[in-house]
C-alpha cells in the first residue's frame, strides 16, 4: 500500500516544506539549509524520508549531493496527483522566495566567473581538452543549414567553422565579457555573424528561428539542463539538427574548484530523457576519450517534424 507510505512520509510540516520548494528546484543540502533555517542534520533526516518513500531522489555530484522530486515511478506520479496542493499556497511563499535568490546568486556566480576568465577561456578550454580537435568532431556530418546557432558561444571559436555549414551565424552567451571577446574576432566579419546577449533559459531568438544549434560544453554549467533543451525545441525548426557536445560522467572533480562546472559530466540515458520529451529524436552519439579520465560525448539530434 504505497500510499500509507506516502502520507507518512508527508505527516511532517517540515517535509511538506521541503517537496514544495524541491518542486520547483533542484537544492543541495547545504542550500535547503539556508532556504529553512534549520540544522543541516534535522533537514537530512528529513530528505532521507522524503528519498525512502520514493517521493524524492538524490545525485551526487563530487562532494556534493543534490535533491530532486523523483522523476518517474509510482512516487512521481503520487506527486502529480497532489501537487495542486501546492501550488500558490501563501504559507510557504518564504520560502520560495529565499529558493529562488539562492538560485539567482547561483546563476550570477557562474556569470561572474565566465567575465573573470573570459580573456583565458581558450587556454582554459585546451588545458581540458588538450590538442583533441573539438570543432571537427562537432561539425562532423552535419550538412549545411540556412541559420546555425552557437549557444554559450563563449568567445566564439566555434562561429568561424559554424560558418561553413550555415549560410548565417548567431552566437549566444550570457557573459557580457565573453561576448566582447568573441566580437573582437567578428568585428570586421560582415553581416551573416550575428552576436547576441541572453540566457539560454530564455534565448533572444523566437519561435523556430534556427536550422541548426550547437550547445557545446555548455550544459555543465547549468541548473536546469532540461530547460536549455526545451528552448532550444523552441527556437528549431521542424527537421532542424541539434548538437550537444559534453563530458560523459566523471569524477574530476577539478571541472567543480577550477573551471566552476555545476555538473560532473552525463549519462546518455539522462540526454536522452531530456531529449525524448522536448520532441527530439537522438540520431548518433560518438564518444571520446580525452585526458584527466574525461570522455567527450557528441549526441545529433533532430526534431520531429511533428513537434
Amino acid at each position: 500500500m504505497d500510499h500509507l507510505k506516502y502520507f507518512k512520509a508527508l505527516s511532517d510540516e517540515t517535509r511538506i516544506r521541503l517537496l514544495n520548494i524541491l518542486l520547483r528546484h533542484e537544492l543541495k543540502v547545504g542550500e535547503l539549509v539556508a532556504v529553512l533555517g534549520m540544522g543541516q542534520s534535522r533537514i537530512s533526516r528529513h530528505l532521507k524520508i522524503l528519498a525512502a518513500a520514493g517521493l524524492v531522489e538524490n545525485l551526487r555530484e563530487g562532494v556534493w549531493g543534490f535533491y530532486y522530486i523523483a522523476r518517474s515511478g509510482p512516487g512521481r506520479r503520487f506527486i502529480d496527483a497532489v501537487r495542486y496542493l501546492f501550488e500558490a499556497d501563501p504559507a510557504y511563499e518564504d520560502d520560495i522566495r529565499e529558493a529562488d535568490r539562492i538560485i539567482e546568486e547561483r546563476r550570477l556566480s557562474t556569470l561572474r566567473f565566465f567575465d573573470h576568465i573570459a580573456p583565458r577561456w581558450d587556454l582554459f578550454k585546451g588545458e581540458i581538452l588538450g590538442d583533441f580537435d573539438l570543432n571537427r568532431a562537432i561539425f562532423k556530418n552535419t550538412g549545411t543549414h540556412r541559420v546555425g546557432v552557437d549557444l554559450g558561444c563563449g568567445t566564439g571559436d566555434l562561429l568561424e567553422p559554424m560558418n561553413r555549414h550555415a549560410e548565417k551565424v548567431i552566437g549566444v552567451d550570457s557573459s557580457p565579457r565573453m561576448l566582447e571577446e568573441a566580437r573582437k574576432q567578428f568585428q570586421n566579419a560582415g553581416g551573416n555573424f550575428e552576436i547576441r546577449l541572453g540566457e539560454i533559459e530564455h534565448l533572444p531568438l523566437s519561435d523556430g528561428e534556427a536550422d541548426f544549434v550547437v550547445i557545446s560544453l555548455v550544459l555543465q554549467y547549468m541548473a536546469k539542463p532540461a530547460a536549455a533543451i526545451a528552448e532550444v525545441s523552441r527556437i528549431l525548426k521542424p527537421g532542424g539538427l541539434f548538437v550537444i557536445a559534453d563530458f560523459g560522467k566523471h569524477e574530476n572533480s577539478e571541472l567543480f574548484e577550477k573551471y566552476g562546472a555545476r555538473w560532473l559530466g552525463f549519462s546518455r540515458r539522462e540526454v536522452e530523457d531530456w531529449l525524448t520529451p522536448n520532441g527530439f529524436e537522438l540520431q548518433t552519439v560518438d564518444s571520446y576519450p580525452l585526458e584527466k579520465a574525461l570522455s567527450l560525448h557528441i549526441y545529433h539530434a533532430i526534431k520531429n517534424v511533428n513537434k
